[in-house]
């Protein structure tokens, strides 16, 4: 069985964020599952009650043409008559019970690996950024006297001298 189907780095560019989910459109998933949106979307009405509203939402209009506007290979989305799908994590999840195929475990294993790549990278730049916020607060006091010193050096020298001349 080959889990590496698809290349991670593909996958990533197909995760969006909407209504601040991670999120990826019908169109995307049917591409990557090779099956057409329409079937995709007739599985999962079939099955409706697999997915609830943190699942899987419809998108407004306004969202769909912002999305239009913002990725090029949603242009012909452009005069469709029906709205996209947008699946959150636990969507992509419940998708693989709805297409019960070969090509879809392997995809959806993948797409699992690279959310879950995602949440590891997030966290490990939330852990990052409280190390720097430390270094910052324990430093703090020693970097404002170098900058004190080097405003020192850098403003003019004020002497009283005497005039020559005129």
């Amino acid at each position: 069985m080959n889990t590496t189907l698809i290349p991670v780095e593909k996958i990533e560019k197909r995760i969006l964020l909407i209504r601040g989910k991670k999120v990826m459109i019908d169109v995307d998933l049917a591409n990557l599952y090779e099956v057409e949106t329409r079937t995709l979307n007739q599985s999962v009405k079939r099955n409706i009650k697999r997915f609830p509203e943190d699942f899987m939402f419809q998108l407004t209009i306004h969202e769909r043409d912002e999305l239009i506007t913002n990725c090029d290979r949603f242009k012909r989305l452009k005069h469709s008559t029906s709205l996209p799908y947008a699946f959150t994590e636990q969507g992509v999840a419940m998708l693989s019970t709805v297409l019960n195929s070969e090509m879809a475990i392997n995809v959806n294993i993948q797409i699992m690996r690279t959310f879950t790549k995602l949440r590891e990278m997030i966290e490990s730049n939330k852990d990052l950024r409280k190390k720097i916020e430390e270094i910052e607060k324990k430093y703090d006091n020693q970097f404002q006297i170098v900058f004190e010193a080097i405003k020192r050096l850098t403003e003019p020298e004020v002497k009283s001298r005497k005039r020559i001349g005129f």
